[in-house]
């Protein structure tokens, strides 16, 4: 596997952009230079990021998310 990360990945199983083998590889996501824990879905060409917006859920029972934009940097976390 090589070690570029896609532009665009996502952590929900029923998304088109959900590759479980890159996510076990650790996926690290630096929002606007600082580490961000709680991304579900990043795109680095269009700038943008979906976190988890506290404990709500939607009707699906899938937390609530917020796109924030801003530069991405992707990386994979060692060890």
């Amino acid at each position: 596997m090589s070690d570029t990360l896609p532009d665009r990945l996502s952590t929900d199983p029923d998304s088109p952009f959900y590759d479980a083998d890159v996510l076990a590889r650790n996926v690290g996501i630096r929002f606007k230079g600082e580490e961000k824990t709680n991304v579900d879905e990043y795109c680095v060409s269009e700038g943008w990021v979906r976190v988890a917006v506290g404990n709500s859920k939607d009707r699906r029972g899938r937390p609530l998310t917020m796109k924030l934009n801003g530069p991405v940097e992707p990386y994979f976390r060692e060890g």
